[in-house]
């Protein structure tokens, strides 16, 4: 029996003369019922699945997806409650109970799992698509891609659509947790903080009672703003208001009295809290739970890493001019700034256990592990993740950087990462050597890329695997045009002057070199991430032939780059032979036929040739 008679089987109700079809069949068969409208059919082949593996999550959850297309919420509870007892990673079934749970009015059961279904990376589909997904927000968004003044100057949200946006627990859930990428949702979170902005002076000059949901609401993007670090645009009028809402705090502050918690939010979306001088007060009075996160983000957490500084040990001075100056950039601005733990590690540890290059050289068991130029603590925390027994130290010439990696590390209880504060052309004094090296975009951001190959390589044990990150020329021309915008109009590396950039290429969006970069590069749409990519004092761009003459000068294996299987699978479809996959001169030939297939960077690793 075929594929097709078997479905026709099922369609009748009629055992097939030959074997029992397979679960993963009967799940496909009863997905697609459900989508046809078929759902007495796709609940019966769910029933049948479970009466063979009654913990099938797939099952258990389109059971809740069946019952919540009825609208029976509380049965649907029961079913994703089912799933994510037997397979808690699932972003899905999480995603999918929360919707339920927003449905019957239980705010706080729907926003955690919510939170944990964008933690875990959601589906297939990016986190703005589900947000877009709010009819209100998608009817604001297509209106404001309309209005061409950046930032809007006219049609915000109303204060009844303002409240229908305030009753979307998904939104508030996605502003506290994650950056929001694009221009469509960027251009309507704008617009929503001026109308909240003038929502908050109604209610500090006119005594106006606002919601709850809609102060909860600017809470949420007062803590969007504070993970973009203010990059949204802001016309005058709107920052003077603003700034008399600030001295208004700062008055309560100094009273001693109660603040209005739409007070506290207006100026957060607009300053760091914990820029305030009193700001630690905060932390003493009351707050509603959506203005306690509020006050974690913005003065608890900033003020724990301030006090952690003079903690950071520094394994190596810091003098050469150009490592001071790039020092000096990523103390005001640390990248990235990261927020949501990486629980995404957990959901695809299969799948990159299983896909990652051969002869990658994965740190087994008490390995030593040198990640230089860590920042923010991102990389190491991943790598910690994958290899807890593994011995990490991390490096990095910001100690700001250092601090926020440190608070992270803490908060997930990792306890295999040691951070220092050291420039890489001073590392060959530290005495160590390790079995693995991660230099994964810190290369190019030297005066003398060779010279930090050589100082690393001298670190790397014998068969050890030193993993690197590059620029590509090729991926960078959009970036190369927004420097010679940056050069021709003379925008200063300031939030002033990166505001100014990225006005100047919204306001141009559909030009052909603006709008790959807007749909590809998500670090336009945070201040450390535009500084660290248009604004960066030292930056190198690299070809593959570039990377050919490097492996050769230093004798090193090239064991292959990590990219999408997609790329992976157009690659092979090309070039099959085996071996090609570390064949530079077939990259080089792909690269030039598809120039944005390392718009993330050339990501290889390499190891010594063999010797006699």
């Amino acid at each position: 029996m075929n594929r097709r008679e078997r479905r026709a089987a099922f369609a009748r109700g009629q055992a097939a003369d030959a074997a029992p079809a397979s679960i993963a069949e009967l799940t496909a068969e009863a997905s697609r019922a459900r989508h046809e409208g078929r759902s007495a059919k796709a609940e019966e082949l769910c029933r049948r699945i479970l009466s063979r593996d009654p913990a099938h999550s797939p099952s258990l959850n389109l059971l809740g997806l069946i019952n919540q297309d009825s609208g029976r919420h509380r049965q649907a509870v029961k079913m994703f409650l089912k799933a994510i007892d037997v397979d808690d990673i699932n972003a899905a079934c999480h995603y999918n109970i929360a919707s339920s749970y927003q449905f019957l009015g239980q705010r706080r059961a729907a926003a955690a799992h919510f939170k944990r279904a964008i933690s875990l990376g959601m589906s297939d589909k990016n986190l703005e698509d589900f947000i877009l997904q709010n009819p209100d927000i998608a009817a604001r968004v297509n209106r404001t891609m309309a209005n061409t003044i950046v930032p809007p100057t006219m049609q915000y949200p109303g204060e009844r659509e303002i409240a229908a946006i305030a009753n979307d627990i998904f939104l508030q859930c996605a502003l506290q947790s994650k950056l929001i990428r694009g221009v469509p949702l960027e251009l309507f979170l704008t617009g929503l903080r001026a109308e909240l902005l003038g929502l908050a002076a109604d209610e500090t000059f006119a005594s106006a009672k606002i919601g709850g949901d809609v102060a909860g609401l600017f809470c949420a993007l007062a803590q969007q703003c504070f993970i973009n670090e203010y990059v949204y645009a802001c016309g005058d009028d709107e920052m003077q208001q603003a700034c008399r809402l600030r001295e208004l705090l700062l008055q309560g502050m100094a009273a001693g009295g109660g603040i209005p918690v739409m007070l506290l939010a207006a100026v957060a979306a607009y300053f760091p809290l914990f820029s305030l001088g009193p700001a630690p007060s905060l932390l003493a009075a009351s707050w509603p739970n959506y203005a306690v996160d509020l006050l974690c983000l913005q003065v608890r957490e900033p003020l724990e890493e301030a006090d952690d500084r003079p903690s950071i040990a520094a394994l190596t001075a810091i003098d050469d001019p150009v490592s001071i100056e790039v020092m000096q950039q990523y103390a005001q601005n640390p990248y990235p700034r990261w927020t949501t733990s990486l629980l995404t590690a957990l959901a695809d540890k299969e799948k990159r256990d299983r896909d990652g290059p051969a002869d990658s050289g994965r740190p087994q068991s008490g390995e030593d592990i040198l990640i230089a130029g860590c920042g923010t603590g991102q990389h190491a925390f991943h790598i910690a993740e994958r290899w807890p027994a593994a011995r990490i130290l991390a490096v990095d010439m910001s100690l700001p950087s250092l601090a926020y990696a440190r608070r992270k590390t803490r908060q997930a209880k990792l306890h295999n990462i040691e951070y220092a504060q050291a420039d890489i052309l001073k590392l060959a004094t530290i005495g160590k050597t390790f079995d693995r090296i991660e230099a994964v975009g810190v290369l190019h951001h030297l005066a003398d890329p060779k010279l930090g190959w050589r100082i690393l390589l001298s670190l790397l044990k014998p068969n050890g695997v030193l993993r690197v990150g590059l620029y590509s020329t090729a991926a960078r021309r959009s970036i190369a045009e927004a420097r010679a915008l940056i050069a021709e109009r003379g925008y200063p590396a300031t939030p002033e002057g990166i505001r100014a950039l990225r006005r100047t290429i919204i306001r141009n969006r559909h030009e052909q070199r603006w709008n790959l970069l807007l749909a590809t590069a998500d670090d336009f749409y945070s201040m450390s991430g535009c500084r660290d990519l248009f604004f960066n004092v030292m930056e190198h761009t690299f070809t593959v032939p570039d990377i050919t003459a490097l492996l050769a000068e230093f004798g090193l294996s090239f064991l292959g780059f990590e990219l999408d299987a997609d790329v992976v699978n157009k690659f092979q479809q090309r070039y099959p032979a085996a071996g090609a996959l570390t064949d530079l001169d077939c990259w080089n030939a792909f690269e030039r036929s598809n120039p944005q297939t390392f718009r993330n960077m050339y990501v290889f690793s390499v190891r010594r040739n063999a010797t006699d």
